[in-house]
Formats: C-alpha cells, sequence, structure tokens
C-alpha cells in the first residue's frame, strides 16, 4: 500500500525535510527547462549521501580502529573465559572499556551512525515512492484531472478496481484528491487509454495529463513509475525490456562493487569471529536482494538504488585513500586525544587518569595473582612441615621404645600401647 500524503509518526519530519530539498531540485531542474523526475533522483541522491558523508567517514575510521583492538579485546575475553561471577564480569567489562578509551573510540560510535543513516534513509525512500506528495509542481499536473474525476459519476467505483490491479489501495478508503493523485500517478499506458475510453467526455484533459507526466516520468524511455516486471510482462519493445532488465542488474552490481570497496583494508581474517562469519554472507547476499527489489520496485526506486551505490562507492574510493594515507599510531594519538577532551568537558576522568587506572587495574591483577601464589606456597609449606613434625614424633617415638630395659614394666606397657594403636587403626 501507498500513500500520496505525507508520511506520519516520529519518520513524517524527516521525510518532509527530504521533500523540500526534492521540491527545491526539481524546482531546479524546471527552471533550465528540465523537469525530469529521474534527473531530480538521481540529484537528490547525490545530496543526501554529501549530507550523510561525514557520518559515513567517521564510520570507516572506526572499522580502520577494529582491527587494531581486535587483538587485546580478544585477550580479555580469552582471560575471563569460563568466569561467569559477577566480579569478573564486572572486570573483564573494565578491561574492556579501558581499551576503547585508549584508542579513543565509542563502541556505540558506529551503531548511532547506522541508525542515523536509517532514520535518513526510511523517509527517503518515501519521498521517492510518492514524488507528488512533496513535489508541488509534479502534483499540480494531475490536480485539473482529479478534481474533474471528483465530480464524476461512477469514477469512485472504476478508480478503486483500478487502484486494486496497480496495488494503489489508499482510494478504496477515502475517495479524495490525493488518494486520485496517487492512483493517477501509477497508471501505465494501457490504464491511461481504459481510464480515456470509460469518461470520453475527459478524453482530452486525460491526453494532456498522460503526456505531461509522461515527459517528467521518462528516463533513459523508460517510465519511472512502473516496474521493471510490468514492462517485461507488458511485451514492450526488445530496446526497453533490455532496459528494463538492466536496471536490477545494475543494481545487484553497483552494490557488489560498493560493498568489495567498503571492505577493503578493514576486512578481518576468516575465522577470527564469527559475526565477520555472518557480515561476509549478508555482503553476498545483498547484491542479489537489491536485483530483487529493483525489479519488482517503480523504476525510479531502481535509479536510486543504483546511483546510491555508485555515490557510496565513489565515496568509499576517496575515503579509503584518504586513510591509507594516514599513520595508524597518529591516527591513535588524535582519537585519544578527542576523548580525553570529551571525557574531561563531560566532567569524568582526564587521559591522565585512564592510563593511571589501566595501570592500577593491571598491578591489582597482578598483585591478585600474587597473593594467590604466596598463598598456595604458604599451604605447601605448611603441610611439609606437618610431615616433617609427624616424622620426628614417629622418630622420636621408636627411639624411646628403642631405650626401654628388657623385661622391665615400661616395656609391657608400650607393648600394650602398640598392640591398642594397631587395632584402632584396623
Amino acid at each position: 500500500m501507498s500513500l500520496l500524503t505525507k508520511s506520519g509518526g516520529f519518520l513524517g519530519p524527516i521525510a518532509t525535510v527530504l521533500g523540500y530539498v526534492m521540491s527545491g531540485i526539481f524546482a531546479l531542474l524546471v527552471a533550465i527547462n528540465i523537469p525530469n523526475i529521474g534527473l531530480a533522483i538521481i540529484l537528490f541522491t547525490i545530496v543526501i549521501y554529501m549530507i550523510m558523508l561525514p557520518l559515513t567517514y567517521r564510520q570507516q575510521k572506526f572499522s580502520r580502529m577494529t582491527p587494531l583492538m581486535n587483538p587485546e579485546l580478544n585477550a580479555i575475553r580469552e582471560k575471563y573465559k569460563g568466569k561467569q561471577d559477577q566480579a569478573s564480569m564486572q572486570r573483564m567489562n573494565e578491561e574492556t572499556q579501558m581499551v576503547y578509551a585508549k584508542y579513543g573510540v565509542n563502541p556505540a560510535g558506529s551503531c548511532v551512525q547506522l541508525a542515523i543513516q536509517m532514520l535518513i534513509l526510511f523517509p527517503l525512500y518515501r519521498v521517492i515512492m510518492n514524488i507528488p506528495a512533496y513535489v508541488s509542481q509534479v502534483k499540480d499536473v494531475f490536480t485539473g484531472l482529479a478534481d474533474q474525476l471528483l465530480k464524476t459519476a461512477g469514477a469512485q467505483e472504476y478508480l478503486t478496481d483500478i487502484a486494486k490491479s496497480i496495488q494503489a489501495m489508499t482510494i478504496s478508503k477515502e475517495f479524495t484528491q490525493n488518494t486520485i493523485i496517487d492512483t493517477l500517478y501509477k497508471f501505465r499506458p494501457a490504464t491511461w487509454a481504459g481510464l480515456a475510453e470509460k469518461f470520453p467526455d475527459l478524453s482530452d484533459l486525460i491526453t494532456t495529463t498522460q503526456q505531461n507526466i509522461g515527459k517528467m516520468n521518462n528516463f533513459l524511455g523508460l517510465d519511472i513509475a512502473n516496474t521493471p516486471m510490468n514492462i517485461i510482462k507488458e511485451h514492450a519493445s526488445v530496446w526497453l525490456v533490455i532496459a528494463a532488465v538492466l536496471v536490477p542488474v545494475l543494481a545487484a552490481l553497483s552494490q557488489w562493487i560498493s560493498v568489495r570497496l567498503s571492505m577493503a583494508g578493514t576486512q578481518q581474517p576468516e575465522g577470527t569471529d564469527q559475526m565477520a562469519s555472518t557480515m561476509k554472507t549478508m555482503n553476498n547476499v545483498m547484491p542479489l536482494m537489491s536485483a530483487f527489489f529493483c525489479l519488482t520496485l517503480p523504476v525510479g526506486m531502481g535509479i536510486y538504488w543504483i546511483m546510491s551505490a555508485v555515490v557510496r562507492t565513489v565515496q568509499q574510493y576517496f575515503i579509503n585513500k584518504r586513510l591509507d594515507k594516514q599513520d595508524m599510531t597518529e591516527l591513535l594519538k588524535k582519537n585519544m586525544e578527542k576523548n580525553k577532551k570529551k571525557m574531561e568537558k563531560k566532567g569524568g576522568v582526564t587521559g591522565a587518569q585512564i592510563s593511571q587506572n589501566a595501570s592500577i587495574n593491571a598491578k591489582n591483577i597482578e598483585n591478585q595473582n600474587q597473593a594467590q601464589v604466596r598463598s598456595s606456597n604458604r599451604l605447601e609449606r605448611a603441610k611439609q612441615l606437618s610431615k616433617e613434625a609427624a616424622n620426628v614424633s614417629d622418630d622420636a617415638a621408636q627411639k624411646s621404645r628403642n631405650n626401654l630395659r628388657p623385661g622391665s614394666l615400661a616395656e609391657k606397657a608400650n607393648m600394650v600401647s602398640q598392640y591398642n594403636e594397631t587395632h584402632r587403626k584396623k
């Protein structure tokens, strides 16, 4: 189901802002006499990804730091492997946080950046899928015909049936100018012909509207409001079919190149991390998913999908070149300095205190290990002394027995004592 009316909910304001950007771009194209929605989507994609470039760059810097941190993080995990008590888990968490503080990175930073990107991308899809809702110049093309259809008997029933067949179901809930335009924007050539045949009195207005929106929606011969799947099914010309097939193919190829380039310099050795293996599988599956989506979604979404991958690839190329030139040791120092200033600003500990705490923590761990060794040594020494004392006692007793005079009362008493001791042991 698609809505012409602007997206609501907490994403609504973001979609509205993005709609202003799209409307401004299209107004610029109209001013230079190129009112093409496909070209507007391309420029719109470039602008949005340029806005998100700082987030992308920060995310890539974090990815470059990850391989440097992993040996230390893995050593900590191995150190506390199998220890589930609260004290051990707390010490493990403290030592892990010290590693992050040492490298001056925030483990949640990458997730936050991805979340921000998602908050932008989801509303962005709504804008591209519902161009007339956000671009007034496109909506104006339909308003005259929509107003006439509102007054025409039988239009609601007819458009409701058409809406169901082209997945614009909102018109069945509310028959308004917006829902009519929502349906008309998804019309295909055969649908326009059927509408003109059904309402001959409006045929001239219908033809004019179709021609005007056709010029805006035409991109390299493809109607961006139609899907590649429909274009293939409609048995269009060979060139249109080839162009329709190229949309999902280029989407998959550009996605694959973008993913490969983003993994350059940050990919970890295979088998070292189960999550890395899972991510690798997802990266291989994503291009196939892109092909499927762009085959079934309108061509306009395919244009966005391809262009976004191209822009990401170009950005990634220059980001990689910049990061490759940077000394990772120097980058590490800068990150630590930024983290220290951030903590001082928030009233936290200083960078010197972080190092001091790390040293104290390491010293405490060492002292605990030494204490355990000393305790074990004392226990072994106590056992040895006890054994030696027992041996001395036995030797003394033996010597005492050897000194007894044969046939004396003391010798007889000793024989009785030995007899009782032997039977007690049995």
